[in-house]
């Protein structure tokens, strides 16, 4: 992978990881690299799920797709939430 795959990869993964924070009910008070992080592994999960639902590569927007990474970027921010704000001590 190269550098414009790495870029897109941080891009496409923060952009889904705040999406994921927009859909997960609640106030999810975690930091913008841990957003990342759950928006990345949700992105690549999404892909795998979606693949192995036979969702395949379209000339359009593969909405299947995204909104599988959607959800699972909201489960893994609601969960990092948890365990984020468990972790701090007040």
């Amino acid at each position: 992978m190269g550098i414009g795959g790495v870029i897109s990869a941080l891009i496409v993964g923060l952009i889904i990881g705040f999406l994921g924070k927009l859909v997960a009910p609640g106030k999810q008070n975690i930091p913008i690299w841990l957003t990342l992080v759950v928006g990345i592994v949700a992105a690549f999960l999404g892909t795998f799920i979606a693949r192995a639902l036979g969702v395949e590569d379209t000339p359009g927007i593969d909405w299947i797709e995204i909104i599988v990474q959607v959800v699972l970027a909201a489960i893994g921010v609601s969960l990092a939430a948890g365990f984020y704000g468990r972790r701090q001590v007040h």
